[in-house]
């Protein structure tokens, strides 16, 4: 499933849209079992909501602090999806359970409609984790150096890889090029791999010369092949791939230093992390 759903010229990824519907099938499920008292249960689910996603968001500050540390106003940089899931659902059940015992709601419709939010997102999320694939479809894209050379992402096998799709007129693959420049200086048992997605060698040629001259791997895909059957269109967009070349996850939208250092550790062997 592609990880980022199209709407005209909005592209968003689809792990907001599971977030939404989970939250549309508690408030929904809190009218059907609430009868007179629904209002309260959607009080109370609605401040569930909002205390487990800064839970979530205080959660993956803590795990990347080192990260944030260097620099602050990461932490408030929602856009780059960076979130501890587990530590929100966690905090967002202990508050409605709080709030049943303090407020005497009735316990079944609220615990019903507190199940069915979080199973909805539980399997919205595990259905749209990327399973691991062997050879994903980016494997057959055709690409070019910016000499006019072929080449092929087989020739980055062997370490964990980190593809990005990116352009040089779309503004947040701009502005997350410094982190993935620094990325690739400082993780040298990783390969990153930037494919540009449909401009003209020269172009990027002059792009990188200017705003990244120490950026390696940088390869064209001429007629952005890759964007279509990995992002639907969305850019920028990050693979995540193993050691052995098996896609482990897929981000559309700009990355943070800290976002990115999350999901690097998840691609690497155990014994190096």
């Amino acid at each position: 499933m592609s990880p980022a759903i199209r709407l005209g010229p909005l592209v968003f990824p689809t792990e907001l849209a599971v977030l939404i519907a989970a939250g549309l099938v508690g408030l929904l499920a809190a009218r059907l079992f609430g009868g007179k008292r629904a209002s309260e249960i959607s009080t109370i689910l609605w401040r569930a909501l909002l205390l487990g996603l800064v839970a979530a968001r205080l959660g993956f500050i803590w795990q990347t602090r080192e990260h944030i540390m260097q620099d602050p106003i990461q932490a408030l940089d929602l856009r780059d999806g960076g979130w501890a899931g587990m530590a929100g659902l966690a905090v967002a059940c202990v508050y409605a359970a709080y709030a049943a015992l303090r407020a005497h709601a009735p316990r079944p419709a609220l615990l019903g409609a507190l199940t069915l939010a979080a199973a909805t997102w539980l399997t919205g999320g595990y259905l749209l984790a990327p399973a691991p694939q062997a050879q994903p479809a980016l494997a057959a894209v055709a690409l070019q150096r910016l000499d006019g050379t072929s080449a092929a992402l087989a020739e980055f096998r062997g370490k964990p890889m980190v593809v990005n799709l990116w352009a040089s007129w779309c503004p947040p693959c701009r502005r997350e090029m410094p982190t993935f420049e620094h990325a690739q200086a400082t993780h040298p048992d990783i390969h990153f791999v930037f494919l540009n997605q449909g401009e003209a060698p020269a172009a990027v040629r002059q792009y990188l010369d200017q705003h990244a001259p120490s950026l390696r791997n940088a390869l064209l895909d001429p007629a952005g092949e890759a964007s279509r059957k990995m992002s639907n269109r969305g850019l920028p967009a990050t693979l995540f791939l193993d050691a052995e070349g098996r896609l482990m996850d897929v981000r559309v939208g700009e990355l943070s230093s800290a976002t990115l250092a999350q999901r690097l550790d998840a691609i690497r062997p155990t014994a190096v992390r």
